[in-house]
């Protein structure tokens, strides 16, 4: 190390007065940005570490700390730099940030929602409210979380548009990924039909996915007849699956059920439209 410096103290001998400054700022930028990658890959191998199960963290906690961890690092390197680069160029750093800490107070005022912004940030962060690659439902909006940062939550919803939401607008927020998550199926039945074997047909099917899909924690499980419609018996069935395949399994019921329900000739009501022909008259005109 001693060497280096004493080489860059000859390189900078060398150098004619006016290159000196674009030397040193170069190095100053090139210094910071070798900081930058070292932490950058320091943090990656922090959590490419296996756990001893002392602090259990899935994979989705462990991107949202690591991409939070690189943000500052980053922020903290520029405000260095801007700093030394401002020295070197024979600016008082010191007076110009008390002056920075008085017009703060001024500045504080427009500066609320950004305040409030880093702070939520650091409350979903503190409560994991969610993590990188939840789906969750927040500021009128649902997506999978991209990304999750101190001052706004990336969010990319199923038709691709990108929603970048400042954490001061979450006030509420509905996790889609977390813990078991409920298929609830209607399946409807004619009057017309025997509900006990339409009842029967429903809990075959019911067994089929069951041994079908290793995504479905409990069920699919007929819970029986739940509502008496204007034209149908409507069945009820229910599963407890694994996050974000609960419409999956929805969707492969519903076709399962109405297969079997045709083919066993049980009728799944439909509304129907009757027309009546109306004959011509003749009207007898003697008189």
């Amino acid at each position: 190390m001693n060497d280096i410096i004493q080489a860059y103290k000859d390189f900078m001998t060398k150098l004619p007065p006016f290159a000196v400054p674009v030397a040193k700022a170069a190095a100053i930028i090139f210094l910071a940005y070798i900081a930058i990658k070292f932490s950058e890959g320091f943090i990656d191998r922090i959590f490419l570490i296996k756990n001893d199960g002392k602090i259990p963290m899935n994979e989705n906690k462990k991107r949202t700390l690591t991409g939070l961890l690189k943000s500052i690092v980053r922020y903290v390197t520029y405000f260095v730099v801007i700093i030394n680069l401002l020295q070197l160029m024979g600016i008082d750093t010191k007076s110009l940030l008390t002056a920075a800490g008085i017009g703060g107070l001024a500045v504080g005022f427009g500066a609320q929602n950004l305040v409030k912004d880093v702070i939520s940030g650091f409350f979903i962060i503190f409560e994991d409210q969610y993590s990188i690659g939840d789906y969750v439902e927040a500021a009128g909006v649902a997506g999978t979380v991209e990304d999750l940062g101190i001052r706004s939550t990336r969010l990319r919803d199923f038709g691709g548009q990108l929603h970048i939401i400042p954490n001061g607008e979450i006030t509420r927020v509905t996790n889609h990924s977390r813990g078991p998550m409920r298929a609830l199926v209607d399946v409807s039945i004619a009057y017309e039909e025997d509900i006990d074997a339409a009842l029967a047909v429903l809990e075959d099917v019911c067994k089929e996915i069951r041994n079908k899909r290793e995504d479905i924690l409990e069920g699919p499980s007929v819970l029986g007849v739940t509502k008496l419609g204007p034209s149908e018996v409507v069945v009820t069935i229910l599963a407890k699956t694994v996050p974000m395949q609960q419409w999956s399994v929805e969707r492969e019921i519903r076709k399962a059920a109405k297969v079997r329900l045709e083919k066993e000739g049980i009728e799944i009501p439909y509304p129907r439209v009757v027309y009546i022909k109306k004959g011509s008259e003749k009207e007898d005109g003697s008189s």
